[in-house]
């Protein structure tokens, strides 16, 4: 059977990223705020970790299921992606969070009285859920992204049990959005904030720079550490 062409990847992750917009950022907007019956933050965890468990199934063997830019800057760093199919990558992610983002909107202006509000955007500083500092936004943000690139190496690693990755990987972005969601909203992923913001504007966007600064740091130090640790990179097949 030969491999997917660049383009059917690139289809996938928009497609797949769409998802995760659609599917983490719907829940919050939609779901959380329904009166007397909101799921919470346990809730909008869930559902974005299961956004991400669900289409690693469906495209991973596809694209790899990125859905992150952050995520894919962390794989080329660790000789998982090659460098020519970075760039493609991200724009494909972030047309795709677009996307997500609009159909969402389409849904929510649906309903009388609607207002924008945050939108599931990102923020720190008054901008925080909890009013944290940028300086905690942005050691949040690097953190957990390091952690959750190191997850991924780690559960796709040829060495690792069998095809449960997806479960560890949506697991994982589960505990990291109950973390920080009081922080930051959670990012860990530039085109999941850059979506939103779109239709938000104002410090959605003039914030937006430490969500792609961030996420991408962790992700690339990642890269570095999970080979050092690991001893090597290869993929599961």
């Amino acid at each position: 059977m030969s491999s997917p062409s660049l383009a059917q990847r690139l289809t996938a992750e928009a497609v797949g990223t769409a998802w995760l917009v659609l599917g983490g950022c719907g829940s919050a907007v939609l779901a959380a705020a329904f009166p007397g019956l909101g799921i919470g933050f346990a809730g909008v965890a869930l559902a974005f970790g299961l956004t991400v468990l669900t289409m690693a199934f469906a495209i991973g063997h596809i694209s790899g299921c990125h859905l992150n830019p952050a995520v894919s800057v962390g794989l080329t760093v660790a000789g998982r992606l090659p460098a020519r199919d970075l760039l493609p990558y991200i724009i494909a992610q972030v047309i795709g969070a677009a996307v997500g983002a609009g159909v969402l909107y389409l849904i929510a202006t649906g309903k009388p009285g609607f207002e924008l509000g945050g939108f599931a955007t990102n923020g720190y500083g008054e901008h925080s859920p909890g009013g944290y500092s940028m300086t905690a936004a942005f050691v949040c943000e690097v953190v957990l992204t390091f952690f959750f690139l190191f997850v991924i190496l780690g559960s796709t690693d040829e060495r690792a049990p069998g095809k449960l990755a997806p479960i560890a990987i949506g697991l994982c972005l589960t505990l990291i959005h109950l973390i920080s969601i009081p922080v930051t909203n959670t990012s860990v992923n530039p085109a999941r904030s850059t979506a939103p913001a779109l239709f938000v504007g104002g410090a959605a966007t003039q914030q937006l720079w430490l969500f792609w600064l961030a996420p991408i740091v962790g992700a690339a130090i990642a890269g570095i550490v999970y080979p050092l640790v690991a001893g090597r990179v290869s993929p599961s097949k």
